[in-house]
């Protein structure tokens, strides 16, 4: 059955279990997806709230309980243990809704700038000027944002589709630019690191796809052939005239402080600081999101791999710097706090590292509810340890949902007083 084919039933009909599908844009409600099965009464009252007096549901995908078990409308006492003053709920829905807008405006804005880099690929090679134009362009746009006074936090992205080319460019560019401003690099650098970072990766529109990837099964032909997307891509960023600092960037982006790097071997001052800077960035997303998903690290251990095995190849203060950015749990990461639940960091703020933004494993809040717990406002709470996807009990993982990427943007950190969370403390 289609979804148009679907029935639409009253409101006053609704029960737990019913799987629903509201048809109203995402800012317009307070769950986190538009479709989704009903867990506790309660969320029957938002959707009445909302103003709708029929909604759409799924009969294939509803569980309902028997008549005599399941509760009315406005009746907390089967779903909900723990109910909640009206005052209290209303507060919950409105954190919650300003939780889920900040979300949209960041995938918002990293969807677009996806799109212009796969624009900036395309026709890199046709009209060059133009590409770089279009790089210039969104880069500016987010080194002045990040401008604007006041601190800036590192997002996960809750679900992100697409091409994982542009990901990749994404992902090394907000990273970049975050680590360059924790760096103190003025405008005019942070302007050309930006571009390099997103750029980093462009001669491999040159490359045939089979070597477009590194593979540890490379022959020693297939190797040089995927090491040549350097010198295609300094050939292109020249041709789309970039500053000679991004330049360097993308000609050293795969140098290495310890002279194991390639394709000159240059060594630590020999390496221009944007080209550090891109290096470890471009390296971290590559352990995090892999070619294979198989292979891939959770951000912690991706962030300890790099201090830990290869530490030589980085720049010192350029490490330590980025480990500081994103505090030793990267968002993405999947944690268990001193009282024992399980969480999944969802942002950062560097004057804040042990003390993230975690969505916490509470199976007395449906999924569809839960609000970001800021550690900084619990100061009872820490992080104990940090756990791989498969160490956690099944429930814990269904609830949490941690994603098969990991992709990043930036927002305006709220202030721990701001952040309303229920889930944070135990009655």
């Amino acid at each position: 059955m289609t979804e148009s084919a679907l029935p639409v039933i009253p409101v006053e009909q609704l029960r737990v279990g019913h799987y629903v599908l509201l048809d109203l844009g995402w800012m317009d409600h307070p769950f986190p997806r538009n479709n989704f099965r009903i867990s506790a009464a309660h969320q029957i009252d938002t959707i009445r709230g909302l103003g709708l007096t029929r909604v759409r549901i799924d009969p294939a995908r509803s569980e309902l309980l028997p008549e005599d078990s399941a509760p009315a409308v406005g009746d907390r006492s089967g779903a909900d243990a723990h109910p909640e003053p009206a005052h209290a709920a209303d507060a919950r829905t409105q954190v919650l809704l300003q939780q889920r807008q900040a979300l949209l405006r960041c995938e918002r804005q990293y969807h677009e700038g996806t799109r212009q880099v796969r624009a900036a690929f395309e026709q890199v090679e046709r009209a060059p000027q133009a590409a770089g134009a279009i790089a210039r362009g969104l880069i500016g746009g987010m080194v002045d944002a990040m401008g604007g006074g006041g601190e800036t936090a590192l997002r996960l992205l809750s679900d992100v589709q697409g091409e994982r080319s542009a990901q990749h460019a994404m992902n090394v560019a907000v990273l970049s630019l975050l680590l360059g401003h924790a760096l103190g690099l003025d405008d005019a650098a942070l302007r050309a690191l930006g571009v390099a970072a997103l750029l980093h990766d462009i001669g491999k529109v040159r490359l045939p796809d089979p070597v477009r990837h590194k593979d540890d099964a490379f022959t020693p032909a297939q190797l040089k052939a995927y090491q040549e997307h350097v010198v295609h891509g300094v050939v292109l960023a020249q041709a789309m005239g970039l500053e000679p600092q991004a330049v360097q960037a993308i000609a050293q982006h795969h140098e290495a402080a310890d002279g194991s790097g390639f394709p000159d071997g240059c060594h630590g001052a020999q390496i221009g600081r944007l080209a550090h800077i891109v290096a470890l960035v471009n390296r971290y997303d590559g352990l995090c999101n892999p070619h294979n998903p198989a292979r891939a690290y959770t951000p912690h251990e991706a962030l300890a791999r790099l201090y830990a095995v290869h530490k030589a190849r980085f720049d010192a203060p350029t490490l330590t710097a980025f480990i500081r950015l994103l505090g030793v749990y990267p968002p993405g990461s999947i944690v268990q706090l001193s009282d024992g639940r399980y969480a999944l960091v969802q942002a950062c703020n560097a004057t804040r590292p042990l003390k993230p933004q975690v969505l916490v494993h509470d199976p007395r809040t449906p999924p569809s509810e839960a609000l970001l717990l800021d550690l900084q406002s619990t100061p009872e709470l820490t992080i104990q340890r940090s756990l791989r996807a498969d160490q956690l009990p099944r429930a814990a993982l269904d609830y949490l949902d941690p994603r098969p990427r990991y992709c990043y943007f930036f927002e305006r950190a709220l202030r721990a007083d701001d952040v309303t969370a229920p889930t944070g403390a135990r009655s």
